[in-house]
């Protein structure tokens, strides 16, 4: 089993910077080779395969939390399934979790949600979109500050506050204040969960 980021950046016809495709490539090279392993294609749309898919849906966050620390935010969905067909470029890979992820993609804007997974299994789908759905009513509004220190405390799982606010530039008490607005522990339960319940999908 493999998973598929598609995504697409909101509202990049009205950005005034073309900093930000470079920037959207620069946060996609940290998930490995172009273009096999990930693309941007159209201007502003990209596909990611994550090959562990107990990562996917900490990928995504951690996609979205760089894009809000730039003032920018993205629409994705994340498909799991199969991989029947390996091609040079991800755009031309294929197998169930490419069709989930595609498909997922384009109901998006019409269910007005920015995050959603789609599994062989309805019933868990339908209960991580639910917690997806709840979690970004705090995501959605991140402001640069709390995305910035999202995007430090995933990138350095073992810090401590203290050594994160050196990594920031600021106090401990500032960094405390960031998580706290970033919602971070409930984040944190949030990707335990849906790890638990992929690594059951993964092993039944």
């Amino acid at each position: 089993m493999t998973s598929v980021i598609t995504g697409d950046i909101i509202g990049s016809r009205q950005q005034i910077s073309k900093h930000w495709v470079e920037d959207l490539k620069k946060i996609l090279s940290l998930f490995g080779e172009m273009p096999s392993q990930w693309e941007v294609y159209r201007g502003d749309e990209f596909q990611i395969e994550i090959k562990n898919p107990e990562d996917a849906l900490w990928s995504a966050i951690l996609i979205k939390a760089h894009l809000k620390a730039i003032k920018l935010d993205a629409r994705m969905s994340i498909g799991f399934g199969s991989k029947t067909h390996n091609a040079e470029k991800i755009s031309e890979s294929n197998g169930t979790a490419f069709i989930h992820s595609g498909e997922l993609f384009g109901t998006l804007k019409k269910q007005k949600v920015t995050l959603a997974i789609r599994t062989d299994d309805t019933d868990i789908d339908e209960k991580i979109n639910l917690m997806i759905q709840l979690a970004l009513t705090f995501m959605d509004s991140w402001l640069a500050q709390p995305a910035e220190f999202v995007v430090a405390a995933i990138q350095n799982p073992t810090l401590s506050q203290e050594e994160l606010g050196h990594k920031l530039g600021i106090n401990q008490a500032a960094v405390s204040r960031r998580q706290k607005r970033a919602q971070f522990d409930l984040i944190l339960q949030l990707d335990r969960y849906f790890r638990k319940q992929i690594k059951q999908l993964t092993t039944s």
